[in-house]
């Protein structure tokens, strides 16, 4: 049976299926199905945050209802967030992290320095390539004079 834990790591519940489902339901129409699915991804888990369901349900809402019936869910369960806010979190040179406050020197130099891929289409490959190739000698000289 798998755990919920809320606050505290010592407050743990064990997590009801149909009262998940009946917190969506008032939302969107979500089948028993798609909240298995959906849910998959934490199988591996025997505990988890309740915030974890709340962006399950969020993404389920969204889905079928749209952007705003999902702001509302998250609304009603924001509580259990911290203060309600979300870190964004991006894997920059194979870190998950929010932001670059806590790295040091070396670390902050090593992103900065990084090659950063674009998707933007108006720039053509020539153009990208000269870009890189220049990127990159900055690169090697940098390191060169150190």
């Amino acid at each position: 049976m798998k755990k919920i834990i809320y606050r505290n790591p010592q407050e743990v519940e064990n997590f009801d299926l149909k009262r998940f489902e009946k917190s969506i339901s008032r939302y969107a129409k979500v089948s028993e199905k798609e909240v298995k699915e959906a849910l998959k991804e934490f199988d591996q888990y025997e505990t988890m945050h309740v915030s974890c369901l709340v962006e399950v349900a969020m993404k389920l809402i969204a889905d079928k209802s749209g952007e705003e019936a999902a702001k509302e869910y998250f609304k009603e369960h924001e509580m259990w967030f911290d203060e309600g806010k979300f870190e964004r979190l991006r894997r920059i040179t194979g870190y998950l992290v929010g932001t670059l406050d806590r790295w040091n020197d070396a670390k902050k130099a090593e992103e900065h320095a990084r090659v950063k891929h674009s998707v933007n289409s108006a720039i053509n490959d020539a153009e990208r390539l000269a870009a890189l190739e220049t990127q990159a000698m900055q690169h090697n000289i940098a390191y060169a004079t150190n």
